[in-house]
């Protein structure tokens, strides 16, 4: 009797990459604080003050609108080879 073999076919588990890597995380955590330090400003007595009125709309404008998206966007810059990248020592093997 010969056995019959069974092609199972075992699923593999597909490993996907994070697209935020640690240096995106770290300006998102700098965003953060940057919010909290403009909502803590904004919050100061006297109500028309210096901080209130001046420091923490900056504060929470550069949160919100700055480092929020530059955190998401942000990606390190790869280094390409060839000829494309113009360095010196690429001009030097010509």
């Amino acid at each position: 009797m010969a056995r019959e073999s069974r092609s199972t076919s075992k699923k593999k588990p597909v490993l996907h990459a994070l697209p935020l890597t640690k240096r995106n995380y770290q300006i998102i955590g700098v965003a953060l604080a940057c919010i909290v330090l403009g909502y803590v400003a904004l919050a100061q007595e006297p109500w028309d003050g210096v901080l209130p009125l001046i420091v923490a709309p900056i504060l929470l404008f550069l949160g919100y609108c700055v480092f929020v998206p530059y955190g998401i966007l942000y990606r390190r810059r790869e280094e390409q080879g060839g000829a494309e990248s113009g360095t010196s020592a690429d001009v030097a093997r010509s």
